[in-house]
């Protein structure tokens, strides 16, 4: 998005307030491989910001557990942050909870998931939906068109899952008929949820030739394709390149995945905040979209 803030030019306005931003995350590094990038481009961005007195507090909640979110929208509110970063749980405890901050002034915005309706300023991240799409079209090439489907969701309760299953299944089946989904699970974004639901899904039935790995877990959900002897075997696209995803496809057990400027989901949103609350810049967009970047084996 050749998006490079002018540090240097907002020092002389914003170093007297001593600003300090919230971050929440629904996936850290232990449980979730992609965020290891977002946050790699949070603390790029953090450490530029405090040179000039401006600091970051980054908390993780787990990606099911929209009462520990809150508490911890709570818990950074009453530290006195002037900005709040945050990949919010789809729940009406989180909306509400934003909702509230944002009628209230407090600026908001949303990263890598979104709540629309919550009043943020702002949200950076993928269009899923769009994503979605552009994971069927890529199952119908790689398939030929003729597919028995299992997708391995995350979870309904993050909008990012959900929009990239109903933008793949909604694009199937208005225009690929010959890509049947057979079967779903949710696998949490864990690795060893991911190998459970993954082995059941693909025991119970075996006339499933293609995977759709719509979120984290793709290391899980690939160890049990590999003890059935099905590596190679199927048809599979999944999200982001991660070394263990990147590995994978190198390997042949992954055909394709999709990935999405994880650098730049984790610092934009700090840029947005800085404009807003120490230069009084609103955004210029309401949706910051990073790119799809389409990865096969011979392309990494």
């Amino acid at each position: 998005m050749n998006y490079t803030p002018n540090i240097a030019g907002k020092t002389l306005a914003v170093r007297k307030k001593k600003l300090k931003f919230g971050y929440i995350l629904f996936g850290n590094i232990t449980s979730n491989s992609f965020f290891e990038d977002v946050v790699a481009g949070i603390k790029m961005r953090a450490s530029e910001l405090l040179e000039f007195g401006i600091t970051v507090e980054m908390r993780d909640s787990g990606i099911d557990n929209p009462e520990k979110q809150a508490s911890l929208i709570d818990e950074l509110i009453e530290s006195g942050v002037n900005g709040l970063a945050i990949t919010p749980i789809n729940d009406p405890l989180i909306s509400d909870r934003l909702k509230r901050l944002s009628d209230s002034g407090f600026p908001v915005v949303t990263v890598n998931s979104d709540i629309p309706d919550c009043g943020r300023i702002a949200y950076v991240g993928s269009n899923y939906y769009k994503s979605g799409e552009t994971a069927a079209g890529l199952m119908n090439i790689i398939t030929g068109g003729k597919a028995n489907i299992g997708i391995i969701i995350g979870s309904q309760n993050v909008l990012c899952h959900s929009e990239r299953v109903s933008g793949f299944t909604d694009y199937s089946a208005k225009h690929f008929p010959g890509l049947r989904i057979i079967d779903k699970a949710t696998n949490n974004d864990d690795d060893i949820n991911s190998f459970v639901v993954t082995d059941a899904m693909l025991t119970v039935h075996p006339e499933i030739d293609a995977l759709f790995l719509a979120a984290a877990g793709v290391t899980g959900a690939c160890r049990a394709i590999k003890d059935l002897g099905l590596a190679g075997k199927l048809s599979i696209v999944s999200y982001d390149a991660t070394p263990s995803t990147c590995r994978l496809l190198r390997d042949g057990v992954i055909t394709a995945t999709i990935a999405q400027q994880p650098l730049i989901q984790g610092a934009l949103p700090l840029d947005i905040l800085l404009d807003y609350v120490g230069m009084g810049i609103p955004p210029a967009e309401e949706q910051f979209i990073t790119e799809l970047e389409i990865k096969i084996k011979e392309s990494i």
